[in-house]
């Protein structure tokens, strides 16, 4: 595993841990590297629940309630898709915290969206937040740079929530 996976992992899991808060994940993309480094740390049950990976729009609609409509519409590899993933597994997994990833990681892009671009979405009930990746760097390289985007936007979010929580 990356050792900036784990870095940001233990960060991570001392925020969750000390705010008794909760997390899940919903990936499509990274294949469950995301919720990888967040179980690879001893304790984390403590803390995450699980996640799921949704490959196929039909999963995306059956596990997590991403609406068919909104998946025609606007197509998996989208803001609103990703929106929808985290307010999914926030209600599915019953969490605090989600962490959702979708996009096209190659080689091949889709209708909607050219190979490389990824969203990543983080976010409680009340505020979801997106931010959109862009650029093909191969597969491999693509995959962990969504998942490593993940887990900073996920770090970030919880210094901005916790303050105190620093040490």
């Amino acid at each position: 595993m990356n050792v900036q996976v784990k870095v940001i992992s233990r960060e991570i899991s001392e925020y969750l841990w000390r705010a008794e808060k909760t997390l899940s994940t919903a990936e499509s993309c990274t294949a469950g590297l995301v919720a990888a480094g967040i179980a690879a740390l001893p304790g984390a049950s403590t803390y995450f629940r699980g996640g799921v990976v949704t490959y196929v729009n039909e999963l995306k609609t059956r596990l997590l309630g991403v609406s068919e409509e909104l998946l025609a519409e606007k197509g998996a590899v989208s803001e609103e898709v990703a929106r929808a993933m985290v307010a999914g597994a926030l209600e599915r997994l019953q969490t605090d915290y989600a962490v959702a990833v979708t996009g096209y990681a190659g080689p091949g892009g889709g209708p909607e969206a050219p190979v490389g671009t990824i969203f990543v979405a983080v976010g409680t009930a009340d505020d979801i937040e997106v931010r959109e990746l862009t650029g093909d760097d191969g597969r491999e390289e693509n995959v962990v740079r969504a998942s490593l985007t993940a887990l900073q936007m996920l770090l970030e979010r919880l210094k901005r929530d916790f303050p105190t929580a620093e040490e």
